[in-house]
């Protein structure tokens, strides 16, 4: 596996990167919901605790504003590819994907946005046909053409530039006041056969996840719960990167911790705001090129700001210290 430079990019720079550089932009748990004419019938499950905290609080945090300046940030700042690693809902509704829907075909054509999802699109079990199969072309691999995608495709692969997108599902109904995740025996079986297929292929791989594959990152009833295997896994089939979202919070981990190997980065949402700085909404803007040693990556850390109502690039404390503190996180 080449080596990979990895850096901090503070600059307001705008435009479109080089043409030697990859800009991808990683987003997470927008809580895509207004949950309006929401039917007493829609809640007899486990919903009901969920709308009860939207009501209470995330209603509050996740803001109609906040998607908007950051759909104007993503067209300011054009990135070559935007993934968006799941919760774009809050019930897992269908009207909530229909929102969604129409959200994503507003930020662009799904050529240029990967979708993977997350634990609150599948809040409880739905058809497939009223729900995630409206982002079918977010999500699908570049070779299925018009077959139909489902919930056994996983994992995805797409392929942008020097860059391959590989997407998985960890999405699964659990019981209620969890928020667990699983990819099952399958999902990984698949996995490994892709990443034997594009290993030496002089690809960046970027294995894009919801729940975050280290262990500790979040308690054992939001965690995921065959992250063991998966990290097992990768320690035979290296990547150059891992990116989840989730926590709700800015995390990074050697999955591979010996050999700093692996590297798995989780971004804050995107949508969130708080009363507390370090828990505006926020998104990473990564910059990917060759170097001489293998790879060179440049972190930008965007975040939104209640007295401009705009993102702006910050110094990316947050991640700072997660990476300082990444070297000493145990893999497994």
């Amino acid at each position: 596996m080449a080596e990979m430079a990895l850096e901090f990019d503070a600059d307001q720079r705008h435009g479109a990167p080089p043409a030697s550089e990859f800009a991808l932009a990683h987003l997470s748990d927008l809580h895509l919901s207004s949950l309006e004419n929401l039917s007493p019938r829609a809640l007899l499950s486990k919903r009901v605790l969920g709308y009860a905290s939207w009501w209470l609080r995330r209603r509050h945090e996740h803001r109609a504003e906040v998607l908007e300046a950051l759909r104007a940030d993503l067209r300011s700042e054009q990135p070559d590819h935007i993934a968006i690693t799941g919760d774009l809902t809050h019930l897992g509704l269908p009207q909530e994907f229909r929102q969604a829907a129409a959200w994503l075909a507003q930020l662009g054509g799904a050529d240029g946005i990967t979708v993977i999802p997350g634990n609150h699109d599948a809040y409880v079990r739905e058809p497939w046909r009223e729900t995630f199969a409206q982002w079918a072309p977010y999500m699908k691999s570049d070779e299925a053409g018009e077959a139909a995608w489902t919930e056994g495709s996983f994992p995805s692969l797409r392929i942008r530039r020097p860059v391959a997108l590989i997407g998985l599902s960890t999405a699964q109904p659990s019981a209620p006041f969890l928020a667990s995740g699983r990819l099952g025996e399958a999902q990984l079986q698949r996995l490994g056969r892709m990443l034997e297929q594009t290993a030496g292929a002089g690809l960046f791989r970027i294995v894009m996840l919801h729940h975050p594959p280290a262990a500790r990152t979040v308690r054992w009833r939001k965690s995921l719960r065959d992250g063991a295997a998966l990290r097992d896994m990768l320690r035979h089939h290296q990547v150059e990167l891992l990116l989840h979202g989730h926590a709700h919070l800015s995390a990074a981990a050697y999955l591979d911790p010996g050999l700093g190997r692996n590297l798995a980065i989780g971004v804050p949402s995107a949508s969130a705001v708080g009363s507390k700085a370090e828990r505006n909404a926020t998104y990473h803007l990564y910059r990917i090129s060759r170097a001489a040693s293998g790879w060179r990556l440049r972190v930008c850390v965007r975040s939104y700001s209640l007295q401009s109502g705009r993102f702006h690039a910050e110094d990316g404390r947050r991640l700072r210290l997660a990476l300082a503190a990444a070297p000493a996180a145990r893999g497994a």
